[in-house]
């Protein structure tokens, strides 16, 4: 079998909906940087733009995807509900439309399961929670404002949860979670796919200055393949049926993520990406005001 041609790859979602393979992140992209950033991925190629309220980019990232000249429907855009925001579900989401500068987006995410008191972000509220939030999501898709719902920074406990809530009435699209080599998440990936939920791999290099790009055995692999180490994760994250969204401002490694097609890692190599035993988070959950990893997300 010939080599899978990633770049026009997409993953079909609960929905019947068919998620982008490859998407440009957008998170800790600083102001005039992402516009541009935006721009140099459409123009490349990619389908798939992923931004967050809390980012505060979401106007640039609506300026970038304008100034590439391609046709919204052929954009996926995803974008996510913020923590002091869980209490107005319907506010969230016009503003993100507004700051986009579009009539839709394709995914709404519930960005952590953490429903912040907005006048004390060390807070959480004591009165609400996000199974309320998910309650208040489900009513989106009906308005046609948001073509899907999901989550981000769910483990399992969190999902059990949600699934045991007598208003749960909508499956998540999407789980987008932390995922790479050093954080793989075995158990969390297989129960999504048992419950029909797509993951998203973020940080899926292992963000800013990746102890990853100095790992001998993936520059071994790389350099076998004339690949950067960069394209081997994201090959092993995409051979593993996640879709990544791996952030760059730079133009050049933008275009250099996107070139996947027309080669794979072999069986014998994603084996020994796995058997990595070093473990770290990039992102952890101590800076909220609850816990919400569990241990379960590994």
């Amino acid at each position: 079998m010939a080599p899978k041609t990633w770049t026009q790859e997409t993953f079909t979602l609960n929905t019947g909906a068919k998620i982008p393979a490859i998407g440009l992140g957008t998170w800790q992209s600083k102001p005039n940087e992402v516009r541009e950033a935006v721009k140099a991925a459409l123009l490349k190629g990619y389908r798939h733009i992923d931004t967050a309220l809390a980012y505060g980019n979401e106007h640039e990232v609506g300026q970038g995807i304008r100034d590439s000249g391609v046709p919204r429907e052929e954009i996926w855009i995803t974008t996510k509900l913020d923590n002091p925001w869980h209490k107005r579900v319907e506010e969230g989401i016009e503003s993100s439309l507004k700051s986009l500068g579009v009539d839709y987006v394709d995914l709404y995410l519930m960005h952590w399961p953490s429903s912040t008191d907005p006048e004390d972000l060390k807070k959480h509220y004591p009165d609400w929670d996000f199974l309320k939030t998910w309650a208040e999501l489900q009513k989106l898709p009906a308005s046609g404002r948001v073509k899907n719902i999901g989550v981000s920074n769910f483990g399992i406990k969190n999902l059990e949860k949600l699934f045991a809530d007598p208003s749960f009435k909508i499956t998540p699209a999407v789980n987008q979670i932390e995922l790479h080599p050093n954080n793989p998440s075995p158990k969390l990936l297989q129960y999504c796919k048992e419950k029909g939920i797509h993951a998203t791999a973020y940080s899926c290099l292992g963000s800013t200055d990746s102890p990853l790009y100095k790992n001998d055995e993936l520059k071994k692999i790389a350099e076998s393949k004339g690949k950067t180490v960069q394209q081997v994760l994201l090959m092993w994250g995409l051979q593993r049926g996640t879709s990544v969204i791996p952030k760059s401002v730079t133009a050049s490694r933008i275009e250099a993520n996107y070139e996947l097609d027309g080669w794979e890692l072999t069986d014998e190599e994603v084996k020994a990406i796995d058997a990595f035993p070093e473990r770290f988070k990039v992102c952890g959950d101590a800076w909220l005001p609850i816990k919400v990893f569990f241990g379960d997300d590994e």
